[in-house]
């Protein structure tokens, strides 16, 4: 008789976190697409059926609706980038004093290196700082059983469980074995104000229960499976966590004995001591903050960490051999390196045109947003000054301009927004500007989908990330609603540059709230029914009459990418997408439109 094998397939993190989560049992979970953490929820939906997934406007939404799952007894995921878990800190940190009802797990996928981030903060803080258990997987299997034992986890200490993840491990593949799908029993809803109304009376006594739990979560995490020792002799022992972990094997090899932690809050202090007690010298290998080494050094256990090692960006072997040992990882090296490819906005990108306009304004301050279009900041657009954070343009943006206005300087301010970032968290920015009698104009460049993160769908696609058809979000009707007069919102095709030109000009010269509404899909976007209807089929592509052409280079700076400079000006024919844009830039009429 044959033995069933277990199926083995070759996941990344973030596909090995759904499926943890799908034979964890999860019935609900709520995302908004951030990266290195997109894949998670995008995953799920393919489990669609046997559970509930959705792309929420934001990741406090998406937190707040997984919290409401567990309230009503079902386990629930929250996921988000590193900066995501910002934007759900007011929820998180109270949801640690209520506990839970059924298991709820927050992943925040952390970008050390800034591959795709504003900043590279270290969310092992959060967890700390909220008092809610962590756990950190360091390959695609942790990543699945990690994210059911924080489900587990969750229940046995009536806490939700973060599971932090990193680049690193969001993105690389390595084998994972797979289980069945277990459904817990979801209990009768039962009533119980004194654990889930957050009022201070019912807090203060919540406070008292969060200490008792963190003592036997405390406990809990010097015995468990998750954090081990691997002894391989007694002179060297290194402490380490997530894909630094990998790293620090590949550099310290057999010569060293291991503690690997995988559950990292609350650290097993206890643990690490028995650990450091039996080898001569003791290394703390972790990315970014001296999250462990702090702890660590506090419980008076002698270490060396960031002495050695960078507190920025992420590690390799190369680095910390270096730094231990003077010397690189072994292994094959290479002299070649890739040529250097600044990112740039796509060919017959839709912001390309609106940008190219804007960036002429002279005494124009442009505050900008995260997403695709942030690239309009680099040459030659160069048609940005500022980007924060979500949402930050529309608010920071008035501000600048009430300032100008009150320090009686000329200068106008535009602030630019994506239409998915608008929905995240530029709406309450605008009513803010509507409310207070703001001197900006505000700029949503509706490309029809989550550009950035690789096309997730958004209240204004009209369909679900389950592929559900739904109430596409209007976003003139939404800017009227909180208080722009409807004479102060323009729509324009970014691809039309005298339309664009004509409404930054007139929406300059009003002294209140103005708002332009660019909208065309994104050059990369699938056309929906909805797109084919409303913007037609798609356009051909423009090439150069060199006899016309006089190089004066007004095509050039477009920026566009299928355009190529050298002893003459050329169109690449496998790039262009015939948006027309350098063809409305030329003064000598040099490129035409060639239809297919």
């Amino acid at each position: 008789m044959n033995e069933k094998r277990p199926l083995t397939k070759l996941l990344t993190g973030n596909e090995a976190v759904a499926r943890g989560a799908y034979e964890a049992g999860l019935l609900f979970a709520s995302a908004y697409p951030g990266t290195p953490s997109t894949e998670i929820l995008e995953t799920m939906s393919g489990y669609a059926g046997e559970l509930y997934c959705e792309w929420a406007p934001n990741e406090k939404v998406a937190l707040e609706a997984a919290m409401g799952a567990s309230l009503a007894g079902v386990r629930s995921m929250a996921a988000m980038k590193h900066v995501g878990v910002n934007v759900a800190a007011d929820p998180l940190f109270t949801f640690a004093y209520t506990g839970v009802g059924g298991g709820c797990v927050i992943v925040s996928a952390d970008d050390p290196g800034m591959h795709s981030s504003q900043n590279e903060q270290d969310n092992r803080n959060y967890a700390a700082a909220a008092r809610v258990l962590m756990l950190e997987p360091s390959d695609s299997q942790e990543a699945l059983d990690f994210a059911k034992l924080a489900f587990e986890l969750s229940e046995r200490f009536d806490t939700p469980a973060m599971l932090r993840m990193t680049t690193r491990i969001c993105h690389s593949k390595s084998l994972v074995s797979f289980g069945e799908r277990v459904l817990p029993p979801v209990p009768a809803y039962r009533r119980d104000a004194a654990k889930y109304v957050a009022t201070p009376a019912n807090a203060r006594v919540m406070r008292a229960k969060l200490s008792l739990r963190l003592e036997a979560m405390a406990e809990y995490s010097n015995s468990c499976a998750a954090n081990r020792a691997e002894y391989n002799g007694g002179e060297i022992g290194v402490v380490s966590a997530g894909a630094a972990y990998q790293h620090a094997r590949e550099a310290f090899g057999e010569s060293a004995s291991y503690l690997k932690i995988g559950l990292s809050f609350p650290l097993p202090t206890e643990l690490i001591r028995a650990f450091a007690s039996r080898v001569k010298k003791l290394y703390v290998v972790e990315e970014l903050d001296p999250y462990m080494e702090t702890r660590i050094r506090e419980a008076g256990i002698e270490c060396v960490g960031k002495a050695l090692l960078p507190e920025a960006g992420e590690l390799d072997a190369d680095i910390i051999g270096k730094a231990v040992f003077g010397r690189g990882a072994e292994g094959p090296k290479s002299d070649l390196k890739a040529p250097q490819r600044p990112p740039t906005l796509c060919a017959g990108c839709p912001h390309r045109g609106f940008f190219h306009v804007l960036g002429k304004r002279k005494g124009v301050v442009i505050t900008g947003d995260i997403g695709c279009y942030t690239l309009a900041s680099a040459p030659p657009l160069s048609a940005m000054d500022s980007c924060f954070c979500m949402g930050g343009s529309i608010s920071t943006g008035h501000g600048a301009a009430m300032a100008f206005g009150m320090a009686g300087m000329k200068e106008k301010v535009v602030a630019v927004i994506g239409d998915s970032t608008f929905f995240h968290s530029g709406i309450t920015s605008l009513m803010d500007v509507a409310y207070n009698g703001g001197r900006s104009v505000s700029v949503i460049l509706d490309n029809r989908i989550t550009g950035m993160t690789g096309h997730q769908e958004n209240p204004g696609t009209g369909y679900t990330l389950m592929g559900g058809k739904a109430v596409m979000a209007d976003i003139p009707a939404i800017c009227k609603a909180i208080g722009i007069k409807g004479e102060n919102i323009y729509l324009v095709n970014p691809l039309e540059l005298d339309a664009v030109g004509a409404a930054l000009d007139d929406a300059l010269s009003k002294d209140e709230p103005t708002v332009i509404v660019t909208r065309w899909p994104c050059v990369l976007k699938k056309p929906s029914p909805e797109d084919r209807d409303e913007f037609g089929p798609a356009p051909g592509r423009c090439e150069i009459d060199q006899d016309a052409c006089r190089k004066c280079g007004q095509c050039v700076k477009t920026g566009c990418p299928a355009i190529c400079s050298g002893g003459s000006v050329t169109i690449d024919a496998g790039a262009c997408t015939g948006c027309a844009v350098c063809l409305q830039a030329c003064p000598f009429g040099a490129i035409k439109e060639v239809r297919p």
